[in-house]
């Protein structure tokens, strides 16, 4: 009994002492077991952060640190800002968003592009699925997106598609000034205007520019030469608000213009600058300079040119648009636009010097001016004796108007040249070379004066500011010589003239007659009522009140004498 007892005790030992053995293996088994499992978790885990993660999201992230540097860069290096003379802001830089794709996270490019095409009808098709088909990074898709359309873009939900922030030129002026402004390229680079001419300083050195111009005066010009350009059905026209005293561009016009916001849209015909790079004959307001040249050359007001009958030259014959037929004097030569008295000023004055007063009056080279878009004079070659005559009258010799303003400006203004000027700096100085002297500046001041008065120009008279001018009309050349039914109207404008201050000029291209004009379409009656208009507007935006000058007195005798023709003009003190 004592011996089965212990037997059984010891086979429940052995079954104690195997079951504590396998539950220690499978302890271990399942420890080892587990490690493993954490250790094949971390490899894949691993595997899949350096395949997948890194693989593709680091460079994504790559791309986020360059959109933040290149923002960066934008901001240091932004782009100088333009102003008119009173602080009003013409050019700015903003920034705004473009979209670009990365190729690589589209995974429906057909989709995409269906969805972008809905949103951008511009943006072809096919054009987007080869983009994001392939293996690039980086594609632009479209630059300077408003909000309303970067919003448009993220409902969309595609990760592929992707913003960078960029830098938009902004002019709030809009049309005003924009061919003297100009405009950039998507990339920020000047094109035209200030923006191509002041490139470095605007885009490398960040510098603002300080302009010339009143946008106030722009306004009174634009509106004016519009309407004047409506009323005769014209085909262009320019036009520009200078100071004679300093050559400061005040305004300045080439219609038909365009608005610098949006160049995309802008004709060729848009963009040419008519007023400083356009060059066309601009007939009798050339008369001004050949009648200066001979008093400056010791001529008096009464010297007497035969004008009774055409003047033959050869083939050529030159007569006068409304012939007086009669002998006149310097004055009545002036008023009346006498190619005939004038053709023979210039006989008597010669080639050499009517060549000597064109080239110092800036008439045979292209202006140095702020904008590069100057155009250059021409000019007969060879000069022949044909052409002496009919320069002394505009004819033959052609220029840009802006061209015309500067040497009207030294002519009238205290006789050195006068250049014209778009950007103000500070302490600029330069040598003035004298063209004419201080008596014959009076003398031409009295003879525009009286022009206003009695002459060619009456309908650019404005009560109280003492307002002298000159007319200009000439036949456009065609292909066939010149075309009558073409014409370029013209007039210059200056006061107060007795002390001149101000100075407009008015350009109309192939301007049309009307009814109201009786069928003229001549510089009288088409530019001379605009400068009247604009010198209305500029002296209510000027404040400028009328002056109380005796025009008997300042003009003198001269005005009686035409009065009365038969009247002598010896012993008349001018």
């Amino acid at each position: 009994m004592a011996e089965q007892e212990e037997y059984s005790n010891s086979v429940s030992e052995m079954k104690g002492e195997r079951s504590a053995i396998f539950d220690l293996a499978r302890g271990r088994l399942a420890l080892v077991s587990s490690v493993f499992l954490i250790l094949y978790i971390i490899v894949i885990a691993r595997l899949v952060d350096l395949s997948v993660v890194q693989g593709v999201f680091l460079k994504v992230d790559s791309l986020h640190h360059l959109e933040l540097e290149t923002a960066a860069t934008l901001d240091e290096g932004k782009r100088g800002e333009i102003y008119d003379r009173n602080g009003v802001l013409l050019a700015t830089t903003l920034h705004s968003q473009s979209l670009f794709a990365d190729p690589v996270l589209i995974e429906d490019p057909q989709t995409v592009a269906g969805e972008l095409n809905q949103l951008f009808p511009d943006l072809d098709v096919d054009d987007l699925v080869e983009k994001f088909e392939s293996k690039k990074r980086f594609v632009w898709i479209k630059r300077d997106l408003t909000p309303a359309q970067q919003k448009d873009i993220l409902l969309i939900g595609e990760p592929g598609l992707k913003f960078q922030e960029e830098e938009r030129r902004v002019y709030p002026q809009g049309r005003y000034a924009s061919h003297f402004i100009g405009y950039t390229n998507i990339d920020g680079k000047g094109l035209s205007g200030l923006e191509r001419a002041y490139n470095e300083q605007l885009s490398v050195k960040g510098e603002n520019l300080k302009t010339t111009l009143d946008i106030r005066l722009q306004h009174v010009l634009q509106r004016e030469v519009k309407s004047t350009v409506d009323e005769f059905k014209a085909k262009s026209a320019s036009a520009i608000i200078m100071d004679v005293q300093n050559g400061e561009v005040l305004a300045g016009l080439s219609w038909p213009d365009f608005d610098s916001n949006h160049i995309g849209i802008a004709s060729s015909e848009e963009k040419f600058n008519h007023l400083s790079l356009g060059v066309y004959e601009l007939g009798s307001v050339f008369k001004i300079f050949s009648t200066a040249a001979l008093i400056e050359e010791g001529a008096g007001f009464g010297q007497k040119f035969d004008a009774r009958e055409a003047l033959e030259k050869g083939r050529f014959r030159i007569r006068d648009y409304h012939a007086e037929k009669r002998i006149l004097t310097v004055p009545e030569v002036f008023i009346h636009s006498s190619n005939i008295g004038s053709a023979l000023m210039g006989e008597e004055l010669g080639a050499k010097k009517i060549q000597h007063y064109y080239r110092q009056l800036g008439l045979f080279s292209a202006l140095e001016f702020d904008v590069l878009e100057s155009g250059t004079p021409l000019t007969p070659s060879p000069w022949r004796d044909i052409h002496t005559l009919t320069a002394s009258y505009g004819h033959g010799l052609a220029v840009s108007p802006m061209h015309l303003a500067a040497a009207v400006a030294t002519t009238i203004g205290d006789g050195t040249y006068v250049a014209p000027k778009l950007v103000q700096r500070e302490g600029e100085g330069s040598v003035k070379e004298r063209v004419f002297s201080k008596g014959t500046v009076e003398k031409m001041r009295r003879l525009m004066r009286l022009n206003a008065l009695a002459g060619t120009g009456v309908k650019a008279d404005v009560a109280g500011y003492h307002i002298g001018g000159k007319t200009g009309t000439a036949e456009k050349p065609g292909a066939k010589g010149y075309d009558r039914d073409k014409k370029i109207a013209s007039f210059v404008s200056v006061f107060p003239m007795h002390d001149p201050k101000y100075l407009v000029l008015v350009v109309v291209d192939e301007p049309v007659g009307h009814k109201g004009t009786y069928g003229y379409a001549t510089g009288g009656w088409v530019a001379a009522p605009a400068a009247a208009r604009i010198v209305e507007g500029m002296v209510r935006v000027l404040a400028l009140p009328p002056e109380d000058v005796d025009d008997t007195e300042y003009v003198g005798s001269l005005k009686q004498y035409l009065i009365d023709e038969e009247a002598k003009l010896a012993g008349l003190d001018f």
